[in-house]
């Protein structure tokens, strides 16, 4: 991917209030169908946002690519895969992705890019509007920007956005 072919993101600020908060307590459905609520969950963990990923079959928006950060979102997961034994031998107990997507929708592409974590689905935007997190429409979808969050014992401590390129998120963690 050539993405000095694609538009910057640029750091809006709307994510400036988020290190050192705690995550609430929603839950949030995984691509095994379980309910997960990020607030219980202890130790060192990773939750990375991006906006959807494209199926096979399924055309993207119009204009994806010049949406700034919209592109990407497979790169982005599939750096964590590739990475993920990395982050869990530096002690990481967990790490997932979330999108607005539906949990069906994420399980195809759990399946065909062989992650070895869940994806978690905030389709109702309950998480999102707990953390306040930034977000953009297209084709008249609401979807998240892509930011990457590092949290221990529910609060987080550490955040990048914006992310860009995608591919070198996992890396930036690491």
């Amino acid at each position: 991917m050539d993405w000095g072919a694609l538009p910057k993101p640029e750091d809006d600020g709307g994510s400036d209030h988020l290190v050192s908060m705690a995550l609430p307590d929603i839950a949030v459905t995984s691509t095994t169908g379980r309910d997960i609520r990020l607030s219980t969950l202890g130790g060192l963990g990773v939750l990375y946002a991006y906006p959807l990923t494209a199926a096979p079959g399924v055309a993207l928006p119009d204009g994806w690519d010049m949406i700034p950060g919209a592109r990407g979102c497979t790169q982005q997961s599939c750096a964590f895969r590739d990475h993920f034994q990395e982050l869990k031998q530096l002690g990481v107990d967990w790490v997932y992705g979330l999108s607005t997507q539906t949990t069906t929708y994420q399980r195809e592409a759990v399946n065909r890019l062989h992650l070895p974590f869940e994806l978690l689905s905030d389709a109702e935007f309950h998480l999102c509007r707990g953390l306040r997190l930034p977000s953009f429409k297209a084709a008249g979808q609401r979807l998240m920007r892509r930011l990457t969050l590092v949290v221990r014992d529910g609060v987080i401590v550490k955040l990048h956005y914006p992310v860009f390129p995608p591919d070198e998120d996992a890396a930036w963690v690491l």
